[in-house]
């Protein structure tokens, strides 16, 4: 089920990127370029990241940021971004981060299923490492398609 959401269009690996701004901006880029979200679900994460800290950092090396269905979501989506270098987001105990998968659903139960399936996939250490170390789209996507 990932690979039908992380399409060759939706996923990204760029080498270029300093700081946690950025790489958040970058990760929305696919789903606000189709409209599955809107610019002001952006503001939402930057102004929740503001009053909470970095709460979309989930693991060492993964985060996933999200806001609020209400907050600019028209839809479910989600897209991937590698970090090979890794980003500092300032989360202490899960810096640097090489993984950013930005979620987007229009409700508050639509998403469900694809979080099992991404809990799943961030709890595999090697396929994420994997992920992490992966030159090609190809490479990522032969590793989602498991799950």
């Amino acid at each position: 089920m990932l690979n039908d959401w992380l399409t060759s269009e939706r996923i990204q690996i760029r080498t270029d990127i300093t700081d946690w701004r950025q790489a958040v901006e970058v990760s929305a880029q696919p789903l606000l370029k189709e409209g599955t979200i809107t610019p002001d679900y952006l503001t939402a994460i930057f102004a929740q990241r503001e009053k909470l800290g970095p709460y979309f950092v989930l693991a060492p090396g993964i985060a996933m940021p999200h806001a609020r269905p209400e907050e600019g979501a028209n839809g479910l989506g989600l897209s991937l971004l590698t970090l090979p270098h890794g980003v500092v987001f300032n989360s202490e105990d899960n810096d640097p981060v090489y993984t950013v998968v930005m979620l987007s659903a229009a409700d508050k139960h639509s998403h469900v299923e694809l979080i099992s399936e991404l809990a799943e996939l961030f709890s595999s250490e090697e396929d994420m490492q994997k992920i992490h170390q992966a030159k090609t789209i190809r490479e990522i996507q032969d590793i989602i398609s498991r799950y």
